[in-house]
């Protein structure tokens, strides 16, 4: 196990009836807040009620500032940035699931920022402040709600970036897993794809060999994310079953399962990127298409750790670790299409024709993300594996 630093400060309030408490939480850290949302879904479930209701017990005056998307553009967030300042908030509220989140924190540096807020993607300027921010979780499969990423598209050049910054890292997340019961099935999938691969990322993608705790945390989150998201799509109530799935999400992705693995890198969120800035692909439903075709092509030169996967959670008995690992690969993306999320580009109507573009857009993140080994011609190979 390498060196590392370990912190983690976001405050995790969980459980039934926990929304109840945000209007207090919010004073903590501000006086008016930015509530930030989606598209109305909140106002169907009940969540807004709860949270107006909190926000106006506590006192706490807000401005509302709803309509992010799937996917989130960065002119939504340059509107949200002018509407903070016009209205002199000093904390942000985030109601939603990762997109909302990740708006949130980018409004949240971007008020504090002279310049152009894409020079904080593109890592040629540095985030050196931000409002505070809260959330409450509503999709539970990024983890923004407990670390210090977010992820956005510049729509005019179909660019999908990502900032990270320790003052982008929520103070408080509020998550009540009975907000859950209210997902769709597909939405349910792409969550599960979404905190599985972001687990096997660290887990497949670090420069410590003998990472064997970290190996464990990551089986064990994996296996209970795949129980718990079967259990969800059979009874969506299923309070246990959408706790567990909630707490595991978040677990797979705050630093603790890469603590100690030392430099990690992306490779399937980075080509995923460019098919959700491309073609508006829901992000767990771009990351079940590549995990398996980048795991397929990424084990040819180093099965073992793959094989560990087989053995370790889908009980694969086979010796060799070449055809172990293959074995793995094909149950996991048998098991995407159980969870009914896609695996092949046609399954989310993307042409063949157009992987040479694709292939072309995920090398500008590629680059800036230094994964030096993914040129075109690898990403096109990868991506040829998802047909």
């Amino acid at each position: 196990m390498q060196n590392f630093v370990f912190e983690n400060p976001t405050r995790i309030i969980f459980g039934k009836g926990s929304i109840a408490r945000i209007g207090q939480e919010l004073k903590r850290f501000g006086s008016k807040a930015l509530m930030v949302y989606g598209s109305g879904s909140i106002k169907k479930n009940g969540v807004y009620d709860q949270v107006v209701a909190s926000l106006k017990e506590a006192q706490v005056p807000y401005v509302e500032f709803a309509g992010v998307r799937s996917n989130p553009f960065l002119s939504k967030v340059l509107e949200g940035i002018e509407i903070a300042k016009k209205e002199q908030v000093d904390v942000i509220l985030a109601v939603g699931g990762g997109s909302v989140i990740d708006t949130a924190k980018t409004i949240a540096c971007g008020v504090k920022a002279d310049h152009d807020i894409w020079d904080f993607f593109t890592y040629k300027k540095p985030i050196r402040g931000a409002l505070p921010i809260l959330t409450i979780l509503t999709i539970s499969a990024s983890a923004s709600e407990m670390n210090p990423a977010a992820v956005m598209t510049k729509e005019e050049t179909c660019q999908k970036f990502s900032i990270r910054s320790p003052f982008i890292q929520p103070k408080v997340s509020i998550m009540d897993p009975s907000v859950l019961s209210t997902l769709s099935d597909a939405y349910t999938a792409y969550s599960a794809a979404d905190a599985v691969t972001h687990m096997l990322e660290g887990y497949f993608n670090n420069t410590e060999p003998a990472g064997v705790l970290q190996d464990r945390f990551v089986e064990s989150l994996m296996r209970t994310l795949m129980e718990t998201t079967e259990v969800c799509l059979k009874d969506p109530a299923d309070y246990n079953a959408r706790a567990n799935f909630m707490w595991a999400a978040t677990l797979g992705f705050n630093g603790l399962t890469t603590a100690g693995m030392g430099i990690v890198g992306y490779p399937a969120h980075m080509i995923e990127h460019s098919l959700s800035a491309l073609y508006d692909v829901p992000h767990g439903a771009g990351l079940s298409i590549v995990l398996p075709a980048w795991m397929t092509w990424a084990s040819r030169k180093n099965p073992a750790k793959f094989a560990r996967l087989a053995r370790e959670v889908f009980g694969v008995k086979i010796k060799d670790d070449m055809k172990a690992a293959a074995r793995g690969i094909s149950k996991l993306r048998a098991w995407f299409i159980s969870i009914k999320t896609p695996v092949r580009l046609r399954e989310a109507s993307i042409p063949r024709k157009d992987i040479g573009k694709i292939a072309e857009n995920a090398v500008m993140l590629a680059e800036t993300w230094k994964l030096s080994g993914y040129t075109k011609e690898v990403i096109t190979d990868i991506l040829k594996l998802c047909r």
